[in-house]
C-alpha cells in the first residue's frame, strides 16, 4: 500500500508547494517516525496556507494520514501559529480523539524553517547539513498534503493556491491554473492601486522580485506581494552584487548582530554571517577560511533585512560564499554537536516587529479565499517547477490536450517531477523551457480542486 501511494504521488507530479519544490514521492519512499505538517506560513503578508487550512482541513488531514501510511510514521503533528485561532480550532476538532496532534507556534520569523519546526515539535536537532529524515522526520507543507490527498484519487497537480496582497484593490487567495500570468492574477485581485509597482514573488524575505507581468505561476509560487516601485524593499532587492559587496567591504564594522539574530546560529549551527562578511575584504587570500561560516545558511534573509543596523547584505554574502565553495570544491563540516543557544527564545523576531522594520505594516490585511477565477486564454507551463532536472516535453506543437494530460516528465530516473496540462486546449509552442497552450474557449476549470 505504501509503495502504491508513493507511485500515485509521483505519477501526479506532487512537489513541495511551500517553495522548495522537492518531489514528494521521494519523501513518501522513506521510513520515519513522525510526519510534521508545516502550516507556519511565516513570510509576512502571505496568508494562503491559513486560508487553505481553514477551508480544506479534511483533505490536508487525509494527505497527512496517507503520507504517514507511506512512511510508516506513528506520529503526525500539525504546526499552526497560535494567532491563527480559527485554523487551530478547526484542526483540533478534526484531530480530537486521534493519534494526531496540533502544535501551536509563536508568531515569529522563521517559524516555518524545517530545522526550527523539527526542534519545536520533537526536541531533536537535525545534524549539521542534514535533513529531517536524519532524525526520523518528514516535513510537508499543508498544500503539498492537500495535493497528496488528490493524488491518491489519481488527480494530478494542475492548479496552485495563491495569495495576492499589497497594492491591489481586493487582496485575496484563490486557485489558479499553473502557467497563468501574473497579469491575470492581479486583474482578479481588482487591479493595482497605483501605476508604478513591482511584485515580490512568494515572499518578502525569501522571494524574488520582478516587474514582468507575463511571468507565470508555478507549483511553488505562494503568490504576489505588490509594492510601490520606490519602496524601501525594492531598492534593497534591486542592488547589484557589485554594489552590495562594495558597501559591505567598506561599512561592515563586525558588530555581530547578523550572527546573533541568525535562527540557525541560535539553534547551535556554526553559521556566522559577520565572519562571512570578512571575505569581502579578502579578495586574494583568506576568503576560503571565512566562506566556510556560510555553509549552514538557510537564506532566510533575517540578517540582511532585519538584524544589520547598517542595512548591509550578509545573506547575499553567504550565498556568494556557498557558490564559491561549490565551484572550488571546498566543504565544511561542523564537528561540534549543535546545542540550542541560551538566548534563543529571547532573540526571536516577532512578525509585527518585522513588518515595521520592512515598512510594510500597512499592507498586513486578510486575503480571504475567493472562488471563480476566470479561465485564462493562454497558459505557459514551465518545465522547471521543482528541485532536480527540468522535465522533458512529451507533446508537439498543434497537439490537442485535455486538462490533466501528461505534458512532460523527468528523463529516465533523474530527480524531477511530472507536469500536466492545467486546462484543455491546443499546444502553440514547445521549447526545452516551457509549453504554451491556447485554452479552449469552452474550457472549464479543468483539474481545479472543488
Amino acid at each position: 500500500m505504501s509503495m502504491q501511494i508513493a507511485e500515485k504521488i509521483k505519477s501526479s507530479g506532487v512537489v513541495g508547494a511551500g517553495g522548495g519544490g522537492f518531489p514528494t514521492h521521494i519523501k513518501a519512499q522513506s521510513q520515519v517516525e513522525c510526519v510534521l505538517v508545516n502550516g507556519a506560513e511565516c513570510e509576512p503578508l502571505i496568508h494562503k496556507d491559513v486560508e487553505l487550512m481553514t477551508h480544506r482541513c479534511a483533505e490536508i488531514v487525509d494527505g497527512l494520514r496517507l503520507l504517514m501510511d507511506a512512511t510508516g510514521a506513528t506520529r503526525g503533528i500539525v504546526g499552526i501559529k497560535k494567532k491563527n485561532s480559527r485554523a487551530v480550532q478547526i484542526f483540533r476538532e478534526a484531530l480530537a480523539g486521534s493519534e494526531l496532534e496540533v502544535l501551536e507556534l509563536g508568531d515569529f520569523y522563521p517559524a516555518g524553517d524545517e530545522y526550527e519546526l523539527v526542534q519545536l515539535a520533537t526536541g531533536r536537532l537535525i545534524p549539521p547539513g542534514g535533513i529531517p529524515l536524519d532524525v526520523g522526520c518528514v516535513v510537508s507543507n499543508v498544500e503539498t498534503l492537500f495535493n497528496v490527498s488528490r493524488a491518491a484519487k489519481s488527480s494530478p497537480v494542475t492548479h496552485k493556491f495563491v495569495s495576492v496582497a499589497g497594492l491591489v484593490h481586493e487582496p485575496k487567495s484563490f486557485w489558479v491554473p499553473i502557467g497563468t500570468s501574473y497579469r491575470d492574477l492581479i486583474a482578479f485581485a481588482g487591479g493595482t492601486t497605483q501605476n508604478n509597482f513591482v511584485m515580490l514573488i512568494s515572499g518578502v524575505l525569501m522571494g524574488g522580485i520582478t516587474s514582468d507581468l507575463d511571468e507565470v505561476v508555478t507549483k511553488t509560487c505562494a503568490g504576489l506581494i505588490v509594492l510601490p516601485s520606490d519602496h524601501y524593499l525594492v531598492s534593497r532587492k534591486n542592488r547589484s552584487t557589485e554594489q552590495m559587496n562594495r558597501i559591505g567591504k567598506s561599512a561592515c564594522d563586525q558588530c555581530t548582530a547578523c550572527t546573533e539574530f541568525c535562527p540557525r546560529y541560535l539553534l547551535g549551527y556554526d553559521i556566522q554571517p559577520h565572519k562571512v562578511m570578512r571575505s569581502l575584504g579578502f579578495t586574494t587570500s583568506g576568503a576560503d577560511y571565512w566562506n566556510k561560516f556560510a555553509t549552514y545558511c538557510c537564506s532566510c534573509g533575517l540578517c540582511t533585512l532585519y538584524a544589520c543596523p547598517e542595512d548591509l547584505f550578509p545573506r547575499e554574502a553567504c550565498e556568494q560564499a556557498k557558490n564559491t565553495m561549490r565551484a572550488t570544491g571546498n566543504s565544511y563540516l561542523q564537528e561540534k554537536t549543535p546545542q540550542v543557544h541560551s538566548m534563543k527564545n529571547y532573540r526571536r523576531v516577532p512578525t509585527k516587529a518585522l513588518l515595521r522594520r520592512l515598512r510594510i505594516a500597512k499592507y498586513e490585511v486578510p486575503t480571504p479565499f475567493v472562488d471563480g477565477f476566470p479561465v485564462p486564454k493562454e497558459v505557459r507551463v514551465l518545465m522547471q517547477q521543482h528541485a532536480g532536472k527540468p522535465a522533458i516535453p512529451g507533446v508537439s506543437v498543434g497537439a490537442a490536450v485535455q486538462n490533466c494530460d501528461l505534458l512532460a516528465e523527468p528523463e529516465g530516473s533523474s530527480l524531477g517531477a511530472r507536469i500536466h496540462a492545467p486546462l484543455s486546449g491546443k499546444v502553440s509552442e514547445v521549447t526545452k523551457d516551457h509549453i504554451c497552450i491556447i485554452v479552449d474557449a469552452v474550457a472549464e476549470s479543468g483539474g481545479k480542486p472543488v
